[in-house]
């Protein structure tokens, strides 16, 4: 595949034999991000585990110090006073059965899902709809909460998902590339913490194998993932 004249511009001010320190990468990567609008940052981090075993699986959430730079609309499964609360703490959408059947007709206008847990029996026949979206709330996510003023705060204030999938990668944004280097460093600090705390019992050997950060458009950047 042919690469436009930007990404090669791009490529050639990295070293690709080398692992760069974060505060190195993010600069480097400020100079990468040459397109027309305000890509976003993403991090794609290559964990030494097996998802194939439930005991293995890698899966949290994080509320990035500086949000993603990306308005998200929350929509709430609740009803009654939970329904009102949910409205209150700036729920762009609020519903129950109405809002089954609305996603069952093929609705998606919406990036984050809550629920409460009396509604997950309802939410569950969903599951084959929401799941492979990754928009399934759960748990473990902070996405099944009776607190459903805090769950829709820490997803506004750029509360981030990351779940490892079935090649042993997590992919997550961190933020936008016009934020400045300081908020994307503190993002991806962030972010890397709470992926090594969640390191399982189980996996062996090396945890973080690899963890590359680039632009939407640009080429990626080796992180040297021992300055975490």
């Amino acid at each position: 595949m042919k690469k436009g004249k930007k990404y090669s511009d791009s490529l050639k001010l990295i070293d690709r034999t080398k692992l760069y320190d974060p505060e190195e990468a993010v600069a480097l990567l400020k100079q990468t991000a040459k397109a027309k609008f305000d890509e976003t940052v993403e991090i794609s981090v290559r964990l030494g585990v097996d998802p194939r075993h439930a005991d293995q699986q890698v899966r949290g959430a994080v509320v990035l110090p500086n949000g993603t730079g990306k308005t998200v609309r929350v929509l709430v499964f609740a009803k009654g006073d939970k329904a009102n609360e949910a409205l209150a703490a700036g729920a762009d959408f609020v519903g129950a059965e109405d809002m089954v059947a609305k996603i069952q007709g093929g609705w998606f206008d919406f990036d984050v899902c809550v629920a409460t847990p009396d509604m997950m029996g309802m939410v569950g026949r969903l599951g084959r709809v929401l799941g492979p979206k990754g928009l399934m709330p759960n748990p473990k996510s902070g996405t099944v909460s009776m607190d459903v003023t805090r769950a829709i705060n820490d997803i506004k204030a750029g509360k981030v998902e990351y779940r490892v999938d079935k090649t042993a990668i997590i992919h997550c944004p961190l933020g936008k590339a016009s934020f400045d280097e300081v908020k994307l460093q503190e993002n991806l600090r962030a972010l890397m913490e709470a992926i090594i705390k969640a390191k399982p019992a189980a996996a062996k050997g090396t945890y973080i194998r690899s963890a590359v950060i680039s632009t939407t458009m640009g080429p990626g950047i080796k992180l040297n993932a021992l300055k975490f």
